[in-house]
């Protein structure tokens, strides 16, 4: 029975001073395979991404442009809208920091953080970059540039201050207690060093430009990006409105998968805020890596950015989110090549799933009078592959649950690799001479694992998931993880002549 448990997750919301690239595909698929895992599994899902459009940085991409920021930030924010939809993204809301509803709800949290003394009105003084919407002090500058390398300039302002400094054991005690909060491990020791080697209190407001959420009570203010950005997560559910249904039921959320560049901010100063508030921490945040192209950084100045659009139109958009989730380990950086995407297309899809189907179907087409084989009685083999088969749901969980959506896709092709040897050696079309029940079994058993193969690889690969599950006339409302244990689909359906799922990509002879 589907468990029905919520399950809350989010993305970072994205900033709007550039057009989506291949980060942002990349987390936003990530988080889009958790969701639809859960929800096949009968979890109830709130998906939530966005963008995130206050700030000095947003402020100046638009004058630059010579529009004003609202207007800048509703052409880029469609773009990721745009890049969501061409993902088969299934996000369930999407949140624009401009909205009236975020700007209520970060107004509601500055409020209930002033009314506990944890923000105060003093002056900041030291280097800002506004590339990293971030301050540093002296020793955090390297060559007189920030640590990112983006370019600093000396700020004075009145400011109000978040007491972090006052956060720090506090901290240190919850993530000793909830030894899972942040992920993979290498981030959490980063993390936990940095929260060790002591916090000073955060500036939290600025006076030097206008484009943000005005604090309450002092209009010549508005909200650092930060505390504006990370508040998204609640009003996606519904804060300030802690008795709304949505917030009741979702918060605190699942995860929060970010960037590795922006852990800091969402396992250091998130957790603080909330609980500064009074208010429920995340139950955990995870950290993916970066990707490089042909081994070089990306960069604007090289010029090789990886067009997600691109990958799409190039290779197929199923074979683009397989490609993105199974190459690299989830929580690892990773090296993008077109060699690497057609080899891993042509052997995983091609080769060796798409195969499968091909030829099992097509010997079910031919030799089974176009219809769901009758399985017979079993061997010690039909039994081995058919455990294996029926045995993926659970350690598919384990994978999804650390966030190992790689170890997920690499268990499911195991079981593809064992289908396909285990054609070779059962050799069905030699049986049809000699023994045609046994030749049934086979091809039964074969259908049986392509079937469980079809409702699992749903998640990555929604399309492909779909057509697969076609090609075997399941029902629409069979196609959940509930119904793996339903068994065989009974002999004698009438299945539709095969056709290719994932056709091979074929490269010009150097």
């Amino acid at each position: 029975m589907p468990d029905g448990r919520p399950y809350y997750i989010t993305t970072p919301i994205y900033y709007v001073n550039d057009k989506p690239h291949i980060g942002h595909a990349y987390t936003t698929l990530a988080c889009d395979v958790l969701a639809r895992f859960m929800r096949l599994d009968g979890r109830r899902v709130h998906f939530l991404t966005g963008t995130d459009e206050h700030g000095q940085k947003v402020e100046k991409s638009a004058a630059a442009a010579g529009v004003p920021p609202l207007e800048f930030c509703d052409r880029v924010s469609a773009q990721f809208r745009v890049l969501a939809g061409a993902l088969n993204v299934s996000n369930d809301d999407f949140i624009r920091t401009t909205e009236q509803r975020h700007i209520a709800s970060c107004q509601a949290l500055w409020q209930r953080l002033i009314d506990r003394g944890e923000i105060y009105l003093g002056s900041y003084a030291g280097w800002y970059s506004v590339r990293d919407e971030a301050f540093y002090t002296e020793a955090d500058l390297v060559e007189g540039n920030a640590p990112t390398g983006a370019p600093v300039e000396w700020v004075e302002e009145p400011s109000y201050f978040f007491r972090l400094s006052a956060w720090g054991d506090r901290l240190l005690a919850f993530y000793e207690q909830n030894p899972g909060f942040i992920g993979p491990d290498s981030r959490r020791n980063e993390v936990i060093s940095f929260v060790k080697s002591g916090l000073r209190d955060l500036s939290v407001s600025r006076t030097s430009f206008t484009w943000g959420v005005p604090v309450p009570n002092d209009p010549a203010h508005v909200m650092y990006v930060w505390l504006d950005a990370l508040t998204n997560y609640i009003t996606g559910v519904g804060y300030p409105d802690t008795q709304a249904e949505t917030y009741k039921a979702f918060w605190p959320a699942n995860l929060h998968v970010v960037g590795k560049d922006i852990v800091r901010f969402h396992a250091v100063y998130w957790p603080a805020f909330l609980m500064a508030a009074d208010l429920p921490p995340p139950q955990a945040v995870f950290a993916h890596g970066w990707w490089t192209s042909e081994g070089q950084k990306i960069s604007k100045s090289l010029g090789n950015a990886i067009d997600p659009f691109d990958l799409i139109e190039t290779y197929g958009l199923d074979q683009t989110r397989y490609f993105l989730l199974r190459e690299v380990p989830f929580g690892q950086d990773g090296d993008f090549s077109q060699k690497a995407m057609v080899n891993r297309i042509n052997a995983d899809l091609s080769n060796n799933l798409g195969n499968l189907m091909q030829r099992v179907l097509s010997q079910v087409q031919k030799n089974c009078a176009a219809a769901a084989p009758e399985i017979g009685t079993l061997t010690a083999e039909d039994e081995a592959l058919l455990g294996q088969a029926r045995g993926l749901l659970p350690n598919l969980r384990a994978a999804m649950e650390k966030v190992e959506l790689h170890q997920a896709l690499a268990q499911l092709w195991a079981v593809s690799d064992a289908a396909n040897l285990y054609v070779d050696q059962q050799a069905p079309w030699a049986l049809k001479k000699t023994d045609l029940v046994r030749m049934a079994t086979v091809l039964g058993v074969l259908v049986e694992v392509i079937r469980i193969l079809g409702i699992l690889v749903q998640p990555v690969m929604p399309d492909a998931g779909a057509k697969i599950l076609d090609l075997l006339a399941i029902p629409v409302d069979q196609r959940g993880f509930g119904a793996i244990a339903l068994g065989p689909i009974a002999a004698g359906t009438p299945l539709p002549p095969p056709q290719g799922v994932f056709p091979r990509i074929e490269t010009k002879a150097a």
